[in-house]
């Protein structure tokens, strides 16, 4: 569903399986080609994203190759059709705000995310994260499907 010049936030739960074979990953693939919105991510993104990778070679889910590739797509895609946003100071007080609330359910990163989006003024969030979604729904965010119901 094309939505124009709208903004989508993109979480890093969904650059992962986007760059790297994971369960997820037509259905990233499949949206990013048909998505028309302007995406954008904080700048939080880039780290969090080469700690996946990481993770990940630690873990030998990938090796060293899979991950230059990964991050090489991720750099290419960065500097044409994602644009970071600034993380400022009052970005990680809205965060450290929504993570007080335990019923959010939500991790210290995924709280920046939301307060970076909020802050943003992004209409849609692109995630594969459940708290993440059910965040952003609360705070007037769209999530965007990208997995089908069990």
């Amino acid at each position: 569903m094309a939505r124009g010049t709208d903004m989508v936030y993109v979480d890093t739960s969904v650059l992962v399986p986007l760059f790297l074979n994971e369960p997820h990953s037509v259905t990233v693939a499949a949206w990013y080609a048909r998505e028309e919105g302007e995406l954008v991510a904080a700048a939080w993104c880039v780290p969090e994203f080469a700690s996946a990778l990481g993770i990940k070679q630690r873990t030998g889910s990938i090796n060293t190759q899979q991950a230059q590739g990964a991050w090489a797509r991720f750099e290419r895609m960065v500097a044409a059709d994602l644009r970071l946003l600034p993380v400022e100071p009052a970005n990680f007080h809205r965060a450290a705000e929504l993570v007080l609330d335990a019923a959010s359910g939500l991790r210290a990163g995924d709280a920046l995310h939301l307060a970076c989006a909020e802050t943003a003024g992004a209409k849609h969030m692109a995630t594969l994260d459940d708290a993440l979604s059910r965040n952003a729904q609360r705070l007037k965010i769209k999530p965007v499907v990208l997995r089908v119901p069990p």
